[in-house]
């Protein structure tokens, strides 16, 4: 990492008299043309001249049109639309010596020494080979005499940067390739609508996802749905399956569920390497138990549609990292991938990757299958061992036998996603040994006495629920304290969970300061964040905001279709955040906005008057469309109506303009992929947590825990989910203005503006070092946790 006083800025980098050519490879994904989008802006602003390479490899290879110089409104209304739009074919040519050659040609032709690749790990394996081979097939082109020689001297090497486009999630090395989030998100919509027909009818449905030689769409869908088995490659079922799923499955029905969801993987397999298909599936479940069985294959499905939030600021992140990575590079610096490790952009060696993306293969053909899934990396195996805890419920026999009590409730307003954590902790904590209370209706429902034992079963089917489904209010519990204590006492509770936003944080920090004069209050507790806004300190995301995000986008860009054909318009749209400009600023971000105005970062007169003129000048280009947001608490004065009121009176005779207000269709819906899985996986560890600290705390028949490390928050912090003492965070938070201090997102706000064509200072000091691809070796429950 570059040291504090050395910073970098990407301004200060020049690309000026480079070339940088980007192509899209292998199969599509959605979130490529935000990739594309991305390198030819950032190209463009350093300096550089940017091509397109039409039809991937093929059009490298073939030459001509297919290698067009990009402009600034070439990529304009591209950032919502799935596939590629500058085409991807498979190419033998390319494979051949002969066809690499006639590619080197074409490139040093049009002085072109910079590739940004984006696809799978064939399609950067034979990006790697072709920067290999360059200087030998410039020396090729100078004895055929198609180059001379001070050419081949000029540009004498090829730097190569990829970005992993696989909606399969097959590569090692990155946490998410781009379109990934979409595939999930297709998967989900579909599972969603088969999960109210099969209730209707009692039906088992099997569901075959993409994923031939990885596992993770099966995975982490499942996880998202809450299904009832699954098959995958990396974890092929156990001897004896058949009758140990019909069993599961018939458990599921006897407790009231109406329904059976298998999610099958198209390259699942068993322990013996035969094939196991979604109709082998259906076949057995109706011979052995007569259910009414279906399948459903998603195919294509899955590749289409637009990108969701998160695959179009991940490809717009790594499309500036990539751009960042080719200007720093030199001959001797290694082909690499931009890629996501938690929440922190990173270089990695493609090689390397390459090469453990195979080990994976080699273990799984080797039946190695436990080494496949280390070698898959901390993501997959997360994942997995979460499955394995929520899946299969052991037998009372099997359960740890624990005397202790855990109170789960939601505080604060709503959010998409909470109840996936609700039914993860319960399970989570019911496998552990404890009885779990749900409380309802937050603290106040708490002094109320609305407590009750919650069951296994009682949670099924709650992941795909939005809401909150135990019921959640904004009541503090400072007035209730007394109340509190004694419905603790009457319940024996020993520790907290409590899931909800910047109200759970408070009543946290007043739990804790009420120690002292109530005994009941000295127990283990523990906060997951959920909240739209994504406000609460200690974590980069809560629960919720990437389901907000998503209506963002989705509605940003219907409004914007809703003026296609009509004469120049800008849009003003108003988001939720209270103070926290997360929202306006990283849906603005996904939506392709000119300006996004929040509280973080004050504007003002001319502030406005610079955007207005800004986007008066782009629109009297080709570009028809401007979107403008403004966080709802982002200026007392400047509102949206004054807003929309000087932009309409700026703009006459060049654009008009229309405003809307999102309101509480952003804290609704379904929740996402990310926002189920994330809850699930938070929830289970705060349990497990939760349980280490019961059994530290037990001393002389009760539970007494008074230290600051028992009262935690958990949060993702850039590549791991850390525990931190909610003490510890109180000088990290404005609480007049209940926001962090810091926060992570405000550095994605210059290139939202990049993107949007202003000049504009970018920090990228944390850029340019190229890390290494690292075994991942820790169990699930130290990962991330300070010792």
């Amino acid at each position: 990492m570059a040291q504090p006083d050395q910073k970098k800025f990407f301004e200060n980098l020049s690309g000026a008299g480079k070339a940088i050519a980007v192509l899209t490879s292998g199969g599509d994904a959605q979130g490529m043309n935000a990739a594309v989008r991305a390198v030819v802006r950032v190209g463009i602003y350093v300096g550089a001249k940017v091509y397109f390479i039409h039809e991937g490899y093929q059009g490298l290879v073939d030459g001509g049109e297919n290698i067009e110089e990009a402009k600034w409104e070439s990529v304009s209304s591209m950032l919502q639309v799935g596939g590629t739009v500058i085409g991807s074919a498979r190419c033998k040519e390319f494979r051949t010596h002969e066809g690499r050659r006639a590619a080197a040609l074409n490139l040093v032709l049009r002085g072109i020494t910079n590739l940004c690749v984006i696809g799978g790990d064939g399609s950067l394996t034979g990006a790697n080979l072709f920067r290999e081979e360059w200087s030998g097939l410039l020396d090729e082109l100078v004895q055929q005499g198609k180059i001379d020689k001070e050419s081949a001297e000029k540009y004498s090497h090829l730097n190569i940067v990829g970005m992993v486009g696989s909606i399969d999630n097959d590569f090692c090395g990155t946490d998410m390739t781009i379109g990934t989030d979409s595939a999930l998100h297709r998967i989900i919509e579909v599972v969603d609508a088969i999960v109210t027909t099969a209730q209707s009818h009692q039906r088992t449905f099997v569901l075959e996802v993409m994923g031939r030689h990885c596992g993770y769409l099966a995975l982490v869908s499942a996880l998202a749905c809450g299904a009832d088995w699954m098959f995958i490659p990396e974890m092929p079922p156990a001897d004896g399956w058949e009758e140990q799923m019909c069993t599961k499955l018939s458990e599921t029905r006897s407790r009231g569920s109406r329904l059976n969801i298998i999610i099958v993987a198209e390259g699942a397999m068993d322990r013996h390497g035969q094939v196991i298909t979604s109709n082998i599936v259906k076949d057995l479940v109706v011979k052995c138990l007569g259910f009414d069985t279906r399948v459903t294959i998603l195919g294509h499905v899955q590749r289409g549609g637009t990108p969701s939030a998160f695959d179009r600021i991940l490809a717009s992140r790594m499309g500036v990292e990539a751009v960042l990575a080719l200007l720093e590079a030199s001959a001797d610096t290694p082909a690499c991938v931009v890629s996501l490790c938690g929440n922190q952009a990173v270089r990695l060696p493609l090689m390397e990757c390459v090469q453990m993306t195979q080990e994976v293969q080699k273990a799984m053909d080797e039946r190695k299958f436990e080494e496949a899934v280390r070698l898959r990396g901390r993501s997959f195996e997360n994942n997995l061992n979460t499955y394995k805890l929520l899946a299969h419920r052991k037998p009372q026999s099997e359960l740890p036998i624990s005397s202790f009590n855990v109170a789960v409730l939601n505080v604060g307003a709503p959010a998409a996603g909470m109840n996936a954590a609700v039914r993860s902790a319960v399970r989570v904590g019911i496998t552990e040994g404890h009885k779990i209370f749900a409380v309802n209706d937050g603290f106040e429902g708490f002094a109320k006495g609305q407590i009750k034992e919650i069951k296994w079963g009682d949670v099924g089917g709650w992941t795909g629920q939005g809401g909150s489904l135990l019921g959640t209010k904004r009541t503090l519990p400072a007035k209730h304290l007394e109340k509190i204590a004694e419905q603790m006492k009457a319940n024996q509770i020993n520790a907290l969970l409590v899931i909800g936003g910047f109200e759970a944080y408070l009543g946290l920090v007043e739990l804790l300061a009420a120690r002292g004069k109530y005994d009941e209050f000295c127990v283990p507790i523990v906060m997951v964040p959920a909240t739209v806004s994504n406000n609460v300190p200690g974590s980069d995301f809560s629960i919720g905001a990437d389901t907000a995000l998503n209506a963002i986008t989705d509605t940003c860009d219907r409004i914007k279709q809703s003026a296609s054909g009509t004469k120049r318009r800008v849009f003003i749209i108003e988001t939720m955040g209270g103070y926290c400009g997360y929202l306006a600023s990283v849906g603005g971000l996904a939506a392709g906005a000119d300006a996004a105005y929040i509280f973080e970062e004050p504007f003002d007169i001319r502030d406005l008057q610079a955007n207005v003129e800004h986007l008066t000048a782009k629109m009297k280009t080709s570009i028809q469309r401007g979107l403008v947001l403004r966080n709802e608490n982002s200026n007392e004065n400047y509102t949206t109506d004054f807003i929309y009121q000087l932009y309409s009176e700026e703009g006459k005779g060049v654009f008009d303009c229309r405003k809307n207000v999102l309101g509480h269709m952003q804290q609704g819906g379904a929740p996402s992929p990310f926002d189920r899985n994330f809850g699930t996986k938070i929830a289970a560890k705060a349990m497990l947590w939760i349980s280490r600290k019961l059994k530290e705390t037990y001393r002389k028949g009760k539970v007494f825990a008074n230290t600051d490390d028992t009262a935690c928050l958990l949060g993702m912090r850039r590549r791991a989910l850390v525990f931190q003492p909610v003490v510890e965070l109180k000088n990290e938070t404005d609480f007049v203005h209940r926001i962090p201090k810091e926060q992570w997102w405000l550095k994605l706000r210059p290139l939202m503006k990049i993107l949007a064509k202003y000049k504009t200072s970018l920090d990228v000091s944390e850029s340019g070092q190229l890390e290494h691809v690292v075994r991942h070796r820790r169990p699930i429950e130290s990962e991330g946790v300070p010792a």
